[in-house]
């Protein structure tokens, strides 16, 4: 029987990738997103993958999310947690309310959507955490101090609960993308991508398909042994 998967902020970008791979490898997803209905029919449309919204800051719009996605799909066995925002600034600018919906979302969004599964992973004796965490999580980045500690929060989470699933059979793993050919980053103006590109040792940027076959491995029975880890996929930009 195929083991359900559900991916957040799914419908778009590394997460659409993502959704898409784990349905090719076989399972059963769900795709979550938060605003973008356009968008996310669209996905649909094109995919056949079933998509539920809400926002992934919101515990109890998660937890009745959740319950949606086991009624009409089963247990969640697989949970990637791909949802995140940038409201950058540097420090002198940034607001109170930049850093708190960063971090609402980035990091808080990861506990709202862990939490409400863990009971049910643990009795049934098998999960799969995979979080999208990043580059900047690991090195920092200008005008991010908001997302660069929810991605390094991240990471800290990850270590933690790995020890507490481990017995469980229940492994909780980060992925690292550097920067990725998405949307976003190709909207940016060509010289600015042209600056990053020079950073990557690789010569080039990451597809989203490259970080989605990263996570399908974390989540298949081959990476049973592998927990608490973060998988860095930058191109050689930063070592770890």
């Amino acid at each position: 029987m195929a083991r359900t998967a559900l991916v957040t902020g799914g419908s778009r970008g590394i997460g659409a990738a993502i959704a898409i791979a784990l349905r090719d490898a076989g399972y059963r997803v769900a795709a979550n997103y938060a605003g973008n209905d356009e968008a996310a029919q669209k996905f649909k449309a094109e995919t056949g993958i079933p998509v539920y919204k809400w926002s992934v800051a919101d515990y109890d719009a998660c937890a009745e999310g959740i319950r949606k996605v086991e009624a009409e799909l089963g247990p969640v066995d697989i949970l990637v947690n791909n949802a995140g925002i940038t409201r950058d600034a540097p420090f002198h600018k940034m607001t109170r309310e930049q850093w708190n919906e960063v971090i609402s979302t980035n990091l808080n969004g990861v506990f709202n959507m862990t939490h409400p599964l863990w009971n049910g992973m643990r009795e049934r004796k098998f999960g799969r955490i995979v979080t999208i965490s990043s580059i900047n999580g690991q090195k920092g980045q200008f005008a991010q101090a908001n997302y660069s500690a929810s991605k390094a929060g991240d990471l800290g989470f990850t270590k933690a609960l790995a020890q507490e699933g481990a017995r469980a059979g229940i492994t909780v793993n980060a992925i690292c993308p550097g920067y990725i050919a998405t949307d976003m980053v190709m909207a940016v103006p060509e010289k600015v991508r042209e600056s990053i590109v020079a950073q990557i040792p690789a010569g080039r940027l990451g597809e989203a398909a490259e970080i989605a076959r990263c996570v399908v491995f974390l989540a298949s029975d081959d990476a049973g042994f592998i927990t608490g880890s973060t998988l860095t996929a930058n191109g050689g930009q930063y070592f770890v």
